[in-house]
Order: structure tokens, then sequence, then C-alpha cells
């Protein structure tokens, strides 16, 4: 894939269609962009989405949490954590049109804590002042192609771990199917120091990956059972469901040591 650096200013063109429940965006290709459920926007329409937020399985969300979302979409993800729970958010956006869009047509509202930032995200995360400065960093980057991830260098994902803190968690929305996951799948272990779990791919063919940074993280089984309840509880997402696919995954099975989960 040729490296972008800028928006196409004839494909990459936010459209919208709805279908009587749900509210989607997209460029001129018939993959969505992004969703939003009509009866509650809160809400994370696409499993995908709802397992970019596996990362609640490890960490908490609180006021001093820092999150940057790279790539706004249809603002699915800002809107869920503004409406289930207080940390800082920071969404990164390049298309400004995607950004009106967003605002416009999806609900999204800047505060206090959750901002939003026009810059190219391969960018961004070298940028001095946010190094360091994130707990959890969740990359969902494409373009009107949708032929894999826009920013998938070595460099690149090397900059995303450098954004987080001692101890962050990355999310990252793969293509499993297509020729450019195993490339992505080497730069990020080459970025992680081979830290990574991920789930399988869905129907629709997303595959996310959760990668680590910092000391090692170590959990007994029971401890992630319990996260994963409160997960179900407070966010409505299925916490119990996602811990039994990570575990079981065979890509997964060199964290699990007996009673231990040790990533």
């Amino acid at each position: 894939m040729i490296k972008k650096h800028a928006p196409d200013p004839e494909f990459d063109v936010p459209m919208m269609a709805e279908d009587g429940k749900v509210k989607y965006l997209h460029f001129d290709s018939p993959w969505a962009q992004g969703a939003m459920s009509l009866s509650d926007p809160s809400a994370l329409v696409f499993l995908y989405t709802q397992q970019m937020c596996a990362w609640l399985l490890f960490n908490i969300a609180n006021s001093e949490t820092k999150i940057a979302l790279l790539g706004l979409g249809a603002g699915g993800h800002f809107r869920f954590f503004q409406a289930y729970s207080n940390a800082q958010v920071t969404a990164v956006e390049w298309n400004e049109l995607v950004i009106m869009c967003a605002e416009d047509h999806f609900g999204v509202l800047e505060t206090s804590c959750c901002r939003i930032v026009q810059a190219n995200a391969d960018k961004w995360v070298h940028e001095r002042e946010v190094q360091g400065q994130y707990d959890v960093v969740m990359v969902d980057l494409y373009d009107y192609t949708a032929e894999g991830p826009v920013l998938s260098s070595k460099k690149f994902y090397r900059g995303c771990a450098n954004i987080l803190g001692k101890n962050g968690i990355a999310t990252i929305n793969l293509f499993g199917h297509h020729d450019s996951f195993p490339k992505n799948i080497a730069n990020i272990r080459a970025a992680f120091d081979d830290r990574i779990i991920m789930f399988p791919e869905t129907e629709d063919g997303n595959r996310i990956v959760l990668a680590f940074k910092g000391e090692p993280w170590e959990f007994t089984r029971e401890q992630l059972e319990i996260r994963a309840q409160e997960v179900q509880d407070k966010y409505g997402l299925p916490g119990p469901s996602f811990l039994d696919i990570l575990l079981n995954e065979p890509d997964n099975q060199a964290i699990v040591q007996s009673d231990k989960i040790i990533i």
C-alpha cells in the first residue's frame, strides 16, 4: 500500500445512510466506517468496536485514565466513553470532513475532558508533548479502500507504544484476511516486545489485537473473571464472553500458565 499523507479529496468524503435502526458513516465504498444506534447512541454497534474495549478486562477507566483514539469515524468510542466513564479522551482525526460529520450528524460533542485533535496520527504519535501521556491507545485507521490500516509501519506502532505511560495497552483493528495482516502483526510485535494477544477474526473480517507495555501484567483467572463480570455490569459489554474467547484463542496460549495469566 502506498503511504498516504492526507485524505483523498474525492473518495475520503463522508456519506451517511440509515436502515431505520442504525445510522452509518461511509466513504465512497460499501464498507461502513462507523455507526450509531438511533435508539441508543452510546452503544457500540459493531462487534469489533466492542472488542476494542476489551482492555477494560485488564485496566480501569476513571477520571485519571487518558485514552487516545486514533481515528474518529462516527464517534462510537468517543460517545461510549463519555457515557460510561469520566476518562480523559483525545480523538485524533486527520479528515476535517469526518470531524464535521461526526459533530453534526452523530452526536459527537467535545467537553472539558473529551476533545478532538485534527492531525495526522502518523505524525501526532511522535510529537514531544504526547510522549508517555496515555494509558490506552485505540487504533482504527481506515480509508475508503478499506484494504488494511492506512498506517502500518514499525515506526508508527513504536510511536503508539511511546505515547503510552509505563504501563499501557493498545488495541488495534486489523483485517485478518487481508494481505496486510502479517506485516501489521510483525510490526506490532516488534513495537511491543512481542507482548500481544488477539481475538479471532469476526464475520466481517476484523481482527482485534491487544498490545501491552511496561512491567508484566499478571492476573489470576479468578481476578479476570471478576473483572469480566464488572465490564458486563458497568459497560454493557460481554466481558465474560470476551475473556473466554481470549483465553481459549490458540494464538494466545503462551499467556496462560496454570491458574495465572501473564502478559
